[in-house]
């Protein structure tokens, strides 16, 4: 099977049908900080996985209650000699699947000079509810048997496991299937010139490869959006879902993070070793993820978490208080503290990580505000649902313009907008009647910048990983077309290189 067939049957079927767990290894149940990094890149079948890392567990407690000080004393001498101080915990691993859960040892290790910034998050309810449209209190995409959601939208068309099955077959056995050269890939890279303070007078964005952003606001205020850094997008290492372009620079060379935003449970957007990378590296950084996801960030030994539904949002003040991140009510205001706001909104999309738990956590899109400054993060999504149609054919044509858009977008403009930047995805859309329910082309991604009212936006979701079958630098092409066709002045959408930053005036006019 060609390679791109490979990677976009594996990519379709982790959408609509779930994704496993991110790779585990034997070596999960040791206590040294080098044997948790091996144990990220180490991958083995899942069965091994979990009887390997409950045998170690199980050694592992009947050693701590044997000889507590013998275990600790071996801890200490297998640590890094690195100026870092670090205490162990057990935590419960992310899951294979709801019913099987392995406990694990990790180490919470806080690095000398890491915390320089002495900003802590204090994360509560908003002063005020932000506005929403009519039917927000619904619920709507709530599962009445209250164990999972759904897209309540005619914009989106579900396709069950079988039917993506009989499709990529159909297309491998056809030759219909293209598998895109990533030797023609010339996506520009460099090195990443992050800002030494958190004084700037404008807004910020860095591209670090496919959905990650690293945003800088006016107020000092900086936000991670869905990092993923490492060299596989997927529960185990395959070779076609390999990067073909390498991230412009590592977690520990950002110079701080004080939110990390996550839009959905995919691999591609949510990656256990880069979490346990960020928490590391910044200790006092707070995670903000859809409804559900909580407990896996737990389990990961990620306490700093909120999760929100739809239209729900939480102020952010960074104070130098002293006190760890803690969730409360009422509007934290500290003299000298920086503030944000940030809110989950709608996005068309699914989520999993198991074969067992496909939408059982909300996906969503997110605006963060702070300085005067509004972004608007698209995450993954997918804007129509575009039937099979003849090759060449543009699906936008007379014969499908009855085709129902997702509304979520133009309520989102209308109760949230304007935004400064739109982050926006504008690629792994081909073949169109696999993937447009829950992935935007250029064309799709035009429209939902329009409704969304962002006065400038950079595209995203591209350029990192063969997900799919169109060529690796056909989406900023189409994307200029779409512009076009949409009559959208250039400059307001476009992109940028790997590690490239663009700076925006907040406030300017669309």
């Amino acid at each position: 099977m060609p390679v791109a067939g490979q990677g976009l049957m594996f990519a379709s079927l982790t959408r609509c049908c779930p994704r496993t767990s991110q790779p585990l290894s034997s070596s999960f149940a040791t206590l040294t900080t080098a044997s948790r990094k091996r144990a990220s890149t180490t991958t083995v079948r899942a069965s091994e996985i979990f009887h390997s890392s409950l045998l170690s567990t199980q050694r592992l407690l009947s050693a701590s209650k044997a000889s507590k000080h013998s275990a600790s004393a071996s801890a200490k001498r297998n640590h890094s000699s690195s100026a870092s101080s670090s205490k162990t915990r057990f935590w419960r691993t992310p899951r294979f699947s709801s019913s099987a859960t392995v406990r694990m040892s990790s180490i919470t290790a806080t690095a000398a000079g890491i915390g320089s910034a002495g900003l802590y998050a204090v994360v509560s309810n908003p002063a005020q509810v932000g506005a929403q449209p009519e039917d927000a209190a619904d619920k709507k995409h709530h599962l009445k048997c209250g164990k999972g959601f759904t897209n309540p939208w005619d914009s989106f068309t579900e396709l069950t496991t079988w039917q993506i099955s009989k499709m990529m077959m159909g297309r491998r056995f056809s030759g219909q299937a293209h598998n895109p050269d990533t030797s023609l890939c010339t996506v520009p890279t460099q090195t990443p010139s992050f800002l030494t303070s958190r004084s700037t007078p404008k807004l910020r964005a860095t591209w670090l490869g496919h959905a990650c952003y690293y945003v800088e606001f006016p107020s000092g205020f900086r936000v991670l959006f869905d990092p993923v850094f490492e060299d596989c997008c997927s529960p185990i290492n395959l070779k076609f879902l390999k990067r073909y372009t390498p991230p412009p620079c590592e977690i520990e060379d950002l110079p701080v993070v004080d939110a990390v935003v996550i839009s959905h449970n995919h691999y591609d957007h949510l990656s256990y070793p880069t979490i346990q990378r960020i928490q590391k590296r910044f200790p006092d950084a707070h995670f903000f993820a859809p409804l559900g996801n909580k407990k896996w960030f737990l389990a990961s030994g990620v306490q700093n978490v909120t999760e929100l539904d739809w239209w729900e949002s939480r102020d952010v003040t960074l104070t130098k208080n002293g006190e760890k991140a803690e969730v409360g009510t009422g509007s934290a205001d500290t003299e000298g503290s920086i503030r944000a706001t940030i809110g989950a909104l709608p996005c068309q999309h699914v989520s999993a990580r198991t074969p067992f738990d496909k939408c059982q956590t909300l996906w969503a899109s997110w605006s963060v505000e702070s300085g005067g400054a509004k972004v608007w993060f698209a995450g993954d999504t997918g804007y129509r649902s575009v039937p099979a149609v003849p090759k060449g054919t543009d699906d936008y044509g007379p014969d499908y313009a009855h085709l129902p858009h997702c509304p979520a977008f133009a309520q989102i403009g209308e109760h949230r907008g304007p935004f400064d930047l739109g982050l926006i995805p504008i690629g792994a859309y081909e073949p169109r009647f696999v993937m447009s329910p829950m992935h935007a082309n250029p064309k799709d991604s035009v429209n939902i910048f329009v409704d969304t009212k962002c006065k400038k936006a950079l595209g995203m979701h591209w350029g990192t990983w063969v997900l799919t079958e169109e060529d690796v630098m056909e989406p900023p092409r189409k994307l200029e077309e779409a512009l076009e066709w949409k009559g959208v002045e250039k400059g307001r959408f476009g992109v940028v290189g790997l590690g490239e930053s663009k700076e925006f005036e907040s406030g300017e006019k669309a």
